[in-house]
C-alpha cells in the first residue's frame, strides 16, 4: 500500500509542476509581442526531483502568518525560474519564439495527459482489486 501511496504522491506532484509549467509557457505566448519580455521557464526534471524530496528546497518562501497569501500549488520563485534564448536577438529584446513555445505547450499538454492517464488508471486498478469476487 505505501508503494501506491508514494506512486501516486509522485505522480500529484509531476501534475501539479506540469501545470505550473503550463501556466509559464502560456505567459510566454501572450507576452510575445511585449516589448523587453524575458521567456522564462523551468527545470522540470530538477524541480521534480526537489518536491518530491530528493533535494530539500532552498530559497523558498513560507507562511508565518494565516493573514499571509501562499503561493500557488507547484509555483516557482522568480530564482529557481530560467530565461530562454531566443535563437536570434529581436530588436525590441523579447526573447519569445513562438514556435519553441507552442512545441513546449503541446509537448507539456501530452505529459499532463499522460500522468493524468496513469493515475485514472492506478486508481481503477485498485477499485477493481478491492471489488469482491461476488460483484462481478
Amino acid at each position: 500500500m505505501q508503494r501506491l501511496t508514494s506512486t501516486l504522491d509522485f505522480h500529484a506532484q509531476a501534475l501539479t509542476l506540469r501545470a505550473e509549467r503550463q501556466r509559464l509557457i502560456a505567459s510566454n505566448i501572450a507576452n510575445a509581442d511585449t516589448p523587453g519580455y524575458q521567456a522564462r521557464d523551468m527545470d522540470f526534471t530538477k524541480a521534480l526531483r526537489e518536491a518530491t524530496g530528493a533535494q530539500a528546497t532552498a530559497g523558498a518562501m513560507a507562511v508565518t502568518n494565516s493573514g499571509h497569501i501562499a503561493e500557488p500549488a507547484g509555483a516557482r520563485s522568480d530564482s529557481e525560474l530560467l530565461y530562454a534564448t531566443g535563437p536570434q536577438d529581436s530588436l525590441d529584446r523579447n526573447t519569445v519564439d513562438l514556435d519553441r513555445e507552442r512545441a513546449a505547450f503541446a509537448e507539456n499538454s501530452v505529459k499532463y495527459e499522460a500522468t493524468l492517464r496513469f493515475i485514472n488508471g492506478s486508481v481503477r486498478s485498485l477499485t477493481e482489486a478491492m471489488r469482491s469476487p461476488s460483484q462481478g
